[in-house]
């Protein structure tokens, strides 16, 4: 008997959604249908600063009134991250009785970043963090200072590589390109390294699909999941939409579906971004169980893509 697949929305509401963000989960949402697959609906409201309720509820009514639906998840509050924090310190307990966990006086910037899910030119890279090495004297100098440290994941010296669904085979030796990074801040906030990690294995995640800008993040979460004993998921990443800067964000507004939802009709919004990734060879409304019969991913670009 085969298992079935299960894939996931795994937003965080640190702001309104963008064209970038309904184009991921459009494309999970085809590729977890088109599978016969299971969804889930996962809130990843970690960070606390910048995780509010008012961006929780536009989440949801965004995705349904877009006609994405999901089987199991959000409103349940065991589908929130900020309810999972045992579970992330199982794992974290886990990890510590492996040797694999170290506290670091490192910058303050570097932590508070360290619970959001990061961009591929956002995060700084912990390879060779001197606190890893820190004699047994210096470390108790630094816990005497009163001063909370931050606890990080030490990486192995090892080649891993991922077959990405979309982008093929992708490769990082994780010690050296990717290095350590926070599994929980200097607050107790744990970071989004850990958690989604821990969640996608304990909620049987088989399919993980989101920008590509997460891909160089694909190789840590595999090497962590089968480390704390879990079975990784396939990983698919796909394009993103450009703004003329380079890249949309919430944080900065860009094509809010605030302003979206008054330009468009959720079907005609549904054609645009399915014919902005190559989906379909003309923009037409449809809704995203018309794009089913059809979807498939040789046909969605490998490139990045100008937002309109």
């Amino acid at each position: 008997m085969s298992v079935q697949e299960t894939g996931r929305f795994a937003p965080s509401p640190s702001g309104y959604m963008h064209m970038g963000n309904l184009l991921s989960m459009l494309l999970a949402w085809l590729d977890c249908r088109a599978h016969d697959g299971r969804l889930l609906f996962r809130m990843e409201d970690l960070d606390p600063g910048r995780s509010k309720p008012r961006y929780r509820d536009a989440l949801a009514e965004d995705l349904r009134w877009l006609g994405l639906d999901w089987d199991e998840g959000w409103p349940d509050p065991a589908y929130a991250q900020s309810n999972r924090g045992a579970f992330y310190q199982e794992a974290f307990a886990a990890l510590e009785r492996q040797a694999l966990v170290y506290p670091c006086w490192c910058s303050r910037a570097d932590r508070l970043a360290a619970a959001s899910a990061p961009h591929a030119d956002e995060e700084s890279f912990d390879a060779g963090c001197p606190c890893a090495r820190l004699s047994r004297k210096e470390r108790a100098q630094r816990e005497r200072s009163g001063r909370r440290p931050a606890w990080k994941l030490r990486m192995p010296d090892r080649l891993v590589t991922v077959e990405d669904a979309h982008y093929g085979l992708f490769s990082q030796n994780l010690a050296r390109e990717a290095g350590d990074c926070i599994l929980r801040r200097s607050d107790g906030v744990f970071a989004y390294q850990l958690a989604v990690s821990v969640d996608d294995m304990l909620m049987g995640v088989t399919r993980v699909v989101r920008g590509r800008d997460l891909l160089h993040s694909a190789p840590r979460q595999h090497w962590l999941i089968e480390t704390l004993g879990g079975t990784p998921p396939v990983y698919c990443h796909g394009p993103l939409l450009s703004a003329d800067d380079g890249k949309l964000s919430k944080r900065l507004g860009n094509r809010s579906t605030q302003l979206l939802r008054q330009e468009y009709r959720p079907e005609a919004l549904i054609g645009k971004l399915a014919f902005l990734c190559g989906l379909i060879d003309r923009e037409e409304a449809l809704s995203a169980r018309e794009l089913l019969p059809a979807f498939d991913w040789s046909r969605v670009s490998r490139s990045d893509i100008p937002c309109p």
